[in-house]
């Protein structure tokens, strides 16, 4: 893989990109929106190359993480990252593996929180990359928002907690994919450029267990955005 590079989010923690694994906004505020804490075990699925696992080491990280992707591409690129930096806090776990059917040894009923920025496009929705790895980031071909809920489901403990982000026109998708697991959605914001215009993303928070109660914050406003920063002092 020829085209890495390597961006400092903070003193001390790097993440390594490529043309076919980065990150985008969406991935900072699900790591900000997550709410995660420091006595967390966590499991970041569909990782890419561990951009939220490695947000997670800014502020009182949490004790454990497990990055997972079915990429082995990507997985080599969040080991790079991870190499690289010299403020990692959490026990972090590398894991190249199918959500679908998890991996041995997995912490099955032991986690407190389960993040996820998925594949935003249903299959065959919209017009797909000619790129392998673009298409299983952007379109669900390999796993569907079932899938991921169900795989979150496995590893929750009971009272334990799933966040994703997502396009508004999947909302519905989501909180059916969430209650057919046995995830109520709890809490849920939306992201939008201005006062005035439509949502471009929702942030979305389920827990395994809970009983129905969704609280919806005020929409969150990120102007050309400028408010959001993947580095911090």
């Amino acid at each position: 893989m020829s085209d890495l590079s390597y961006e400092d989010i903070a003193d001390g923690l790097v993440v390594c990109k490529s043309a076919l694994h980065r990150f985008g906004t969406d991935a900072v505020l699900l790591a900000e929106f997550s709410g995660y804490r420091k006595k967390d075990r966590v499991c970041d699925l569909g990782t890419g190359c561990g951009i939220i696992p490695m947000l997670m080491q800014r502020t009182d990280a949490p004790a454990e993480i497990y990055g997972v992707d079915i990429q082995p591409e990507a997985i080599a690129q969040m080991q790079q990252g991870i190499a690289r930096s010299t403020q990692i806090h959490s026990v972090l776990h590398p894991v190249c593996a199918d959500l679908k059917t998890l991996w041995d040894g997995a912490p099955l009923g032991q986690l407190d929180l389960v993040t996820c920025n998925p594949p935003y496009k249903a299959w065959q929705a919209g017009i797909e990359s000619q790129v392998t790895a673009q298409k299983i980031a952007r379109h669900e071909i390999l796993c569907n928002i079932y899938d991921i809920c169900g795989a979150a489901k496995k590893l929750l403990k009971f009272s334990g907690r799933l966040c994703i982000c997502n396009r508004p026109e999947r909302l519905a998708d989501c909180i059916d994919a969430m209650r057919q697991n046995g995830i109520e959605p709890k809490r849920l914001q939306f992201v939008a450029k201005s006062g005035d215009a439509q949502p471009w993303l929702f942030l979305l928070e389920g827990r395994s267990g809970g009983k129905p109660f969704l609280n919806v914050l005020p929409t969150r406003i990120i102007a050309d955005g400028n408010a959001v920063t993947t580095r911090i002092p």
